[in-house]
């Protein structure tokens, strides 16, 4: 089984931003110890005593509020550097996906549900080509519980039964679960794979975006991992 943990970036409110981001990762069900752990040792840095205290959020880290005030700025972009490295350097089946989304292109509409729809059915596509090369498995998306769980659930289980813009969601085993971030290091690096994907294309800072860009969900040349919407 594929787990794809997701969060979003930026506010579906706010009018001083731009774009609206939600992004995950997929990792195989074996393999998310290899990458919580290496992200338990850079929170050590941090608190060596406690580092599941720690927790990794981009936006605070890079920005400097609450607990991450006392820290350099150059250790915090480090950390963040090196949190995305971890992921550049996961199992290649770990692929990156994101929906991209400039609010004002599809007002009326919700930016969480053509966001959502493009990355669910990007993840059941993956999964389709998966099966198509004799792998078959199932897969189940795991939010932040902060995320837009309401409407996330209500849109997930139409696309199970009504259909979504291209067919039905076929290989997914479960509606979205909603975790606290709190207590998983896979949740926190879903926000900051967002996070970095949001200062691309809000703020034309690619730094952080440039490291994880080659693990964009893609098969022979073709990059299936991005939805633009501007």
């Amino acid at each position: 089984m594929y787990l794809l943990y997701a969060d979003e970036s930026g506010t579906t409110h706010d009018s001083n931003q731009q774009y609206f981001v939600l992004a995950g990762f997929c990792v195989f069900e074996r393999q998310g110890y290899w990458i919580s752990d290496q992200l338990d040792q850079i929170a050590a840095r941090f608190d060596p005593a406690d580092p599941v205290s720690v927790e990794l959020h981009g936006s605070p880290m890079l920005s400097g509020r609450g607990k991450w005030r006392s820290y350099p700025k150059s250790d915090r972009e480090k950390a963040i550097e090196d949190i995305l490295q971890v992921f550049l350097q996961s199992h290649p089946s770990n692929r990156l996906f994101a929906s991209v989304i400039k609010k004002t292109v599809v007002s009326p509409k919700d930016p969480v549900e053509v966001a959502f729809e493009q990355l669910a059915s990007r993840f059941d596509r993956y999964l389709i080509r998966l099966h198509k090369n004799d792998n078959t498995q199932r897969g189940i998306i795991i939010f932040d519980k902060s995320t837009y769980e309401t409407t996330i659930q209500s849109l997930a289980t139409d696309f199970r039964t009504i259909g979504y813009s291209w067919g039905v969601i076929r290989n997914f085993s479960e509606v979205p679960l909603f975790l606290d971030s709190k207590a998983s290091r896979l949740i926190q690096l879903a926000d900051i794979l967002a996070y970095a994907i949001f200062r691309y294309f809000e703020k034309g800072d690619s730094k952080f975006f440039s490291i994880i860009q080659s693990r964009l969900d893609s098969e022979g040349g073709i990059v299936h991992g991005l939805h633009i919407q501007q």
